[in-house]
């Protein structure tokens, strides 16, 4: 791929995303017309209820669905290529269902803190997220090793019964809890969504999105070396299992701090970077920043579609990506057992 092809990809996405940034403040229960959403985003706009709309409700809404799409598609390429199957990802690796599960645990021992505000939020909530995303890794590292070599196939099972697993115990811990009203909120919360994201809750994932983002670039080479199997990568000098646990505990990290702000939003880190490589090709360095700008403009419209397709009512936005990601991995499924490359 020459290098004014993946300029002219990231500029498309560029373009794409700002224009559903734009139509993702506009649109809504309310409609704004896009001179007031300019105005407003400009400075321009003296107090009004649009401006209020528009600064203090969407545009926080709509930058953290950019920047949880973009941790996600980024944290499914680079599992993809870990494990070498292009099946795998946050959500069907267990990783976003332990997030989930470690984050209600401390919601729920937090005696009714609330989702939103407080040191529930700020500090125990990703915590125990990336304590139940660790957990989570572990015991699918663990099945996928027992009883003979581990493989990609095996590590994607794995995470499969695992994810199932969690989900229970995140649904059990909520049952018991026996306050109906954080059951409704948490239970809303762990299908996906943005609806609490507020100024002061967008700090943590940008910046681990851009620690994280950093950090996986400088580890292009290595990722690419795992691209030409396992033999092939120990001999070119890699040694392949302290880096793939090093990257996993990355990943983790990632995946947690998304979950804990947005809940548990599947298949971006599956689709997405299919996507990408058919864009811009599979060398990480050209990959990773083009699947965080298409995470980014997925989720974007995936929130926007589920705060207008049945307005004013608010679908969680992990029901939509469910319902297109699961169509899209069973027809990943179907290439697989016909021969394709996926």
């Amino acid at each position: 791929m020459t290098r004014l092809r993946h300029a002219s990809v990231v500029a498309g996405l560029l373009v794409a995303l700002a224009a559903a940034v734009l139509a993702a403040l506009a649109l809504g229960s309310v409609r704004i017309p896009p001179g007031q959403v300019l105005d407003a985003l400009t400075g321009r706009a003296g107090p009004s209820p649009y401006r209020t709309i528009v600064l203090d409700v969407r545009l926080p809404r709509v930058l953290l669905g950019a920047v949880v799409g973009a941790g996600l598609a980024v944290v499914g390429a680079v599992l993809q290529a870990l494990v070498r199957n292009r099946l795998a990802d946050p959500f069907l690796l267990g990783i976003s269902s332990g997030a989930s599960a470690g984050a209600v645990f401390v919601l729920v021992l937090g005696g009714g803190a609330g989702i939103v505000g407080g040191v529930t939020t700020t500090v125990a909530l990703p915590a125990g997220a990336f304590a139940g995303a660790l957990l989570a890794l572990v015991l699918v590292y663990a099945l996928a090793r027992r009883g003979g070599t581990m493989t990609g196939s095996r590590l994607v099972l794995a995470g499969v019964a695992v994810s199932y697993i969690l989900s229970a115990l995140t649904t059990l811990l909520l049952v018991l809890a026996g306050r109906p009203e954080q059951f409704q909120e948490a239970l809303f919360w762990s299908l996906g969504g943005l609806g609490s994201a507020r100024w002061d809750s967008l700090v943590l994932p940008a910046a681990v999105l851009a620690l994280g983002i950093g950090a996986l670039l400088t580890l292009s080479r290595p990722l690419d070396l795992l691209l030409v199997g396992e033999e092939g990568a120990t001999v070119l000098g890699l040694d392949t299992a302290r880096f793939r646990a090093a990257v996993f505990v990355l990943a983790s990290l990632v995946t947690a701090v998304m979950v804990a702000a947005s809940g548990a939003v599947g298949f971006i880190g599956l689709m997405v970077p299919h996507a990408a490589r058919m864009a811009v090709g599979a060398p990480h360095r050209r990959l990773l920043p083009v699947a965080a700008l298409g995470g980014a403009l997925a989720l974007v419209l995936a929130d926007l579609a589920a705060r207008t397709v049945a307005a004013p009512q608010d679908i969680p936005v992990g029901v939509l990506t469910a319902l297109t990601g699961g169509p899209f991995f069973l027809w990943l499924m179907r290439r697989r057992a016909d021969g394709a490359t996926v």
